[in-house]
């Protein structure tokens, strides 16, 4: 059985070999067929093959600089339709030859905002408006071979009007439109306001960015929109709601007007988005946590708009497992929901946060990205449909290959004990705490007689064993407050080397790596980084929390951010439960209140482990001091009301 990566591209191979064959019945088809047949082989290629790819041939100093403006929908309401700023370079060779070109197309809110990559580069312009600088590698990589390279303002930032609703209609139908244009099915003007059409695209067009703008490409891809080929998402969000809270437990208050305010800086078409702004905060239901027609407009996974099955493109997923900020369930239930669909998919997940893997592993990821582009783009045949179509790095620089993801689908259901253990059948019996709205993460882990959380484990593991997937955590919890809240984590407890979990496990070195062509404006040369690697007594494999409306007593499933990591013989598997989570989410309750758990009405789903009957240790001396919590064994503690999606690492 081929794996789910051919899917897509099998059932076009038999779609196309049946049209032929159709013609080829009839006395007139077969000519019919071979006519179309000759033609297609006389359409001259835009890329020079060498060594089975296509090769830097053409001239990234010489290739066509231009700016055009879509016209998108009236996506704020101001009365007029919105222009949409479209940066373009592209092979002059091959537009002398006339001859068409795909799209490489990162839309993004941060050209002249926030800025992109770990450079933190902006967009530059000369003296007459001209574009002589784009940030990232992209086009200095893809132009020379063939490429055209495309970067839009979405609506409401740099030099398009309308305005930002932070993944909403705007955002995603903005993008959509320049698709459109590049296809042949929307219109544009360049800066005297002429018509312009992109008769030098082939309609073939693969979207990619990290965090906001490989959401875009997320959002577009959902919406079915002819002519996107692929969408390369990096650390990017599938579905709003989960990237502001966690089961109506929120991240920080009136999070999209925020974003969009901030993103919406630097303008060079001033515009009152007040209004936008204003609706935004009067519909995110931060006071309930309702999932309601606000997060469904921006949910691109399974909301009736925007969808996986609506998915026409191919993807290719990268995220990083240790990712705080775009939080690991975007990938996993993306990757699901796409899989359910039938899309042609791959994925890499790497143990760092969130940090593109241009930075931690360059020279393989240009490979690999330039042989998806050049068989989704080009029509190149090339092995990368028949590579396994996942790789995950489970331990620091140790990756392994997979068919599928999780890796395994079996699953270990534990039961909490009175005595602290974890067991395979239930305890009658209850277990309370009392909340602290004021205990950090560092506090709940480790030793100590605290009366703020329960914490349940297994005995020392007896082999290693790959926890691969989301931990499913469904609890009996009663309490007396008019809105409560619960968290869950699961812990490898055991010293061992790790990728630190702050500063996303990555830092920048001094050593720079040119990956294309430069010109005294756009160099192509990066600084690399490294995995920060350390020795720490403890890992949190998985996190999440979940909002209890009302007293009294709640079943609440809690499913936890997925992980996909070896814990190691003789390391034990702890359970944590608290209430508040200061740091980490949000506190609704703040109040010194209890919380009991019932513990035969209480189980965790592990997914992946083949675990042996666990029995509880007659010690606690096992557990980490908090002065042996070192840098790094913790993630960093969010310090702003805003979401950190704002930093300036894109």
């Amino acid at each position: 059985m081929r794996p789910t990566i051919l899917s897509r591209h099998a059932r076009r191979s038999r779609t196309v070999l049946g049209a032929v064959l159709a013609l080829a019945i009839s006395g007139s088809g077969l000519v019919a067929a071979t006519a179309t047949t000759a033609s297609a082989a006389t359409v001259p290629k835009p890329y020079v093959l060498k060594g089975g790819e296509s090769a830097a041939v053409y001239s990234y100093a010489d290739a066509i600089r231009e700016t055009v403006w879509v016209i998108a929908p009236d996506f704020d309401g101001d009365g007029e339709k919105d222009r949409i700023a479209v940066d373009i370079v592209r092979p002059r060779e091959l537009d002398a030859k006339r001859v068409k070109v795909p799209v490489v197309m990162d839309a993004s809110p941060y050209y002249t905002s926030v800025g992109r990559g770990n450079e933190t580069e902006f967009k530059s312009f000369d003296e007459e408006g001209n574009l002589v600088k784009f940030p990232l590698f992209y086009d200095n990589y893809f132009v020379p071979r063939g490429y055209a390279y495309v970067a839009p303002d979405i609506a409401g930032t740099s030099r398009s009007t309308g305005c930002v609703d932070t993944g909403g209609k705007s955002d995603v139908g903005s993008a959509k439109a320049v698709v459109q244009w590049l296809n042949g099915n929307a219109d544009a003007v360049d800066a005297d306001g002429k018509p312009v059409r992109a008769s030098w695209s082939n309609g073939r067009t693969g979207m990619i960015g990290k965090s906001y703008d490989g959401t875009l490409a997320n959002g577009v891809a959902a919406t079915g929109v002819k002519g996107l080929e692929t969408i390369v998402p990096i650390s990017a969000i599938s579905s709003w709601y989960d990237y502001s809270r966690s089961q109506g437990l929120p991240y920080s208050w009136d999070y999209s007007s925020g974003l969009a305010s901030r993103v919406g800086t630097n303008r060079t078409q001033p515009q009152d988005c007040s209004a936008t702004l204003a609706r935004m905060n009067a519909e995110d239901a931060d006071e309930t946590g309702e999932h309601n027609a606000f997060w469904d407009e921006r949910n691109y996974r399974d909301s009736a708009a925007l969808n996986a099955k609506k998915v026409k493109a191919s993807v290719f997923i990268y995220h990083g497992l240790q990712d705080t900020n775009v939080k690991t369930r975007h990938f996993s239930t993306w990757w699901k929901e796409l899989g359910k669909a039938g899309v042609t998919r791959k994925m890499w997940l790497s143990r760092v946060g969130h940090v593109d893997p241009f930075d931690i592993n360059r020279d393989e990821w240009v490979r690999t990205l330039h042989r998806w582009f050049d068989h989704e783009l080009m029509g190149i045949k090339n092995s990368i449909m028949l590579e396994p179509p996942v790789r995950v790095e489970t331990k620091p620089n140790h990756w392994v290959s997979s068919v599928s993801w999780p890796a395994r689908l079996t699953t270990t259901t534990l039961r909490p004990q009175a005595d602290g253990g974890l067991a395979r059948s239930p305890e009658r019996a209850t277990q309370s705490w009392v909340n602290s709205p004021s205990q950090r993460e560092n506090v709940a882990v480790t030793e100590g007689d605290n009366p703020n959380r329960l914490l349940y484990a297994t005995t020392p593991l007896l082999a290693d064993a790959r926890m691969s997937g989301s931990m499913v955590a469904k609890v009996r919890v009663r309490s007396q407050v008019p809105t409560g809240q619960v968290g869950v984590m699961l812990v490898d407890y055991g010293e061992g080397d790790r990728v630190l979990a702050t500063g996303d496990g990555a830092s920048t070195t001094t050593t720079e790596t040119c990956v294309g062509q430069s010109t005294a404006n756009d160099d192509a040369c990066y600084f690399t980084m490294n995995r920060n690697v350390g020795t720490t007594p403890l890992q949190v494999l998985g996190r999440g929390w979940a909002r209890l409306d009302g007293a009294g007593t709640h079943d609440v499933t809690v499913t936890l951010d997925p992980d996909d990591a070896v814990v190691a013989k003789g390391h034990r598997l702890g359970v944590v439960v608290v209430a508040a989570a200061n740091g980490r989410v949000r506190n609704v309750d703040t109040t010194a209140s209890t919380y009991t758990l019932d513990l035969a009405k209480s189980q965790f789903v592990l997914p992946g482990l083949a675990l042996p009957h666990p029995t509880w240790p007659s010690s606690w001396s096992w557990l980490p001091k908090r002065s042996e919590i070192v840098p790094g064994t913790l993630p960093d503690v969010r310090r702003s009301e805003l979401p950190v999606m704002l930093d300036t690492t894109g």
